[in-house]
């Protein structure tokens, strides 16, 4: 689905503490456990009310990424981590940045952030579930809150004050953890060993649910000492090596870890290679011409894991440079011999739907919706080409069940908003656009659009009165906001 794959520019975040919103249709082993043993200061609901302020403001500050097809593959992979995760106490949300930093990390509420150049960057499937596993330890161990809790006892720091350190953490992942200690006199000595002890215990306790979810346990190893060697001469590391300091100890630990592991053979995902190669040509800085050139010199040398990765590669940089022909020619095949693969369907889609072949558009989804019906990737792909094709009526129930599944699917506002505009619902247009500004933190803005849905409503006194209700929250939320900052 490229037409309305998008991406939001940096601007100023600010923190917020904030009521969540609600979906637009709906009212309203082993190892030690030592991430509930320390925690006093923060309960789990404060970390899950600061978990949703701060990804909030992510949204506004940050370029996120909102492609269906690897925000599916992302989130199904991080499940299948967490799933054999301990001490796991809140849901968990994967979201995809567009950097090509290599970095990843993890905040309150189970929020792990991603950035693209992770992919750009690792070989195989188990390199990037290390990194995963690692940042889910964080969240599990509850290392935020233990910092805070430390920083408390050992300076008088305000809480407003650390929670602001967190954000920079956030908003400048170059600062790194360290930066949770900034607001008041600690040690600097203290703050390397406390992020230091944390490194620790999200190495040791990754690694086990990183074997214990069927990947290689080398695959940490593997991606640890590819960044040291890589970078061991650079003046200026990735943003990963800055706020997960890679001294030779921790490298050769992680090996020496793996080495009490049987050793197995874990072949490698096509769909992990299918989603570099989709991140390459769509998400990286390279330009048309080096990317067709690289998957052609991958085909013609057999530099690859997958065939047809590289030859999807190559159809999506055809696609890139409007060859549509060229393009939809190597997914046919593709399709042919897996047919019910999400990454070739949502492109097949896109080239069907940029001909204006809706009617074979809809008929390929929908079959593949009797096979995957809460799929994201179908259900959103069907509701564009619903739209594109002046079929609202039928777009807005999709959409519509997709917020109630994901309250956070910034994609799904943004084509509801598109659907009620198409059809003439102002109310309802103004209405879904104050809720997706309200996921930005942008409550000024959003409690305008909802004045302008109160002016298009008069007719509806159930419409009218949750839009009053939603005025009054917004308003509570934007307070709590700027008394933050």
């Amino acid at each position: 689905m490229s037409k309305l794959t998008f991406s939001k520019s940096i601007i100023a975040g600010t923190l917020a503490f904030t009521l969540a919103a609600s979906p637009v249709a709906y009212a309203n082993n082993d190892l030690p456990d030592l991430g509930t043993a320390a925690v006093n200061t923060f309960s789990l609901e404060k970390e899950t009310e600061y978990g949703d302020a701060y990804m909030r403001v992510i949204r506004s500050s940050a370029p996120m990424l909102n492609d269906p097809v690897l925000n599916q593959y992302l989130t199904e992979l991080g499940n299948k981590l967490v799933a054999h995760a301990t001490g796991v106490k809140t849901p968990f949300y994967f979201f995809l940045l567009r950097n090509d930093e290599i970095n990843a990390f993890a905040f309150f509420g189970g929020h792990v952030g991603v950035h693209t150049g992770l992919f750009l960057n690792a070989d195989t499937e188990s390199e990037l579930a290390s990194v995963l596993g690692h940042e889910i330890t964080h969240v599990t161990q509850r290392h935020l809150a233990r910092s805070l809790e430390a920083q408390q006892k050992s300076s008088t720091a305000t809480i407003a004050g650390m929670l602001g350190a967190i954000l920079l953490t956030i908003a400048s992942p170059q600062a790194g953890m360290a930066a949770l200690a900034t607001t008041q006199a600690l040690s600097t000595q203290a703050k390397i060993n406390y992020t230091r002890m944390h490194e620790k215990e999200a190495d040791r306790i990754g690694m086990q649910i990183l074997v214990d979810a069927g990947f290689d346990p080398n695959g940490a190893a593997n991606f640890f000492g590819k960044l040291a060697s890589r970078y061991r001469f650079t003046t200026k590391p990735p943003q990963m090596l800055l706020t997960h300091p890679l001294p030779e100890s921790r490298i050769s630990e992680a090996r020496i870890r793996a080495q009490q592991y049987p050793l197995r053979h874990v072949p490698d995902n096509l769909n992990f290679q299918l989603a570099k190669a989709r991140i390459q040509v769509r998400f990286s800085g390279y330009s048309e011409a080096a990317v067709l050139s690289m998957f052609e010199k991958q085909l013609k040398h057999h530099r690859y894991t997958f065939k047809s990765a590289a030859e999807y590669g190559k159809a999506l940089a055809y696609f890139r440079m409007d060859k549509f022909e060229e393009s939809e020619k190597i997914i046919d095949e593709l399709l042919a011999s897996e047919p019910n693969n999400l990454f070739f369907i949502d492109t097949k889609t896109d080239l069907l739907t940029q001909k204006g072949d809706y009617k074979s558009a809809i008929a390929l989804l929908l079959n593949q919706q009797k096979i995957k019906p809460t799929s994201s990737v179908v259900n959103t792909n069907l509701a564009n080409v619903y739209i594109e094709n002046d079929q609202t009526e039928k777009a807005i129930p999709l959409l519509e069940d997709l917020i109630f599944l994901d309250k956070q699917d910034q994609l799904a506002y943004f084509l509801l908003t598109e659907a009620y505009r198409k059809n003439g619902n102002k109310a309802m247009e103004h209405f879904v656009k104050a809720e997706s500004l309200a996921l930005a933190a942008d409550y000024k803005t959003a409690i305008d659009q909802l004045n302008f849905a109160y002016k298009q409503s008069k007719e509806n006194p159930l419409q009218l009165a949750r839009i009053e209700a939603r005025i009054r929250q917004f308003r509570q939320a934007d307070r709590a906001m700027e008394s933050l900052q």
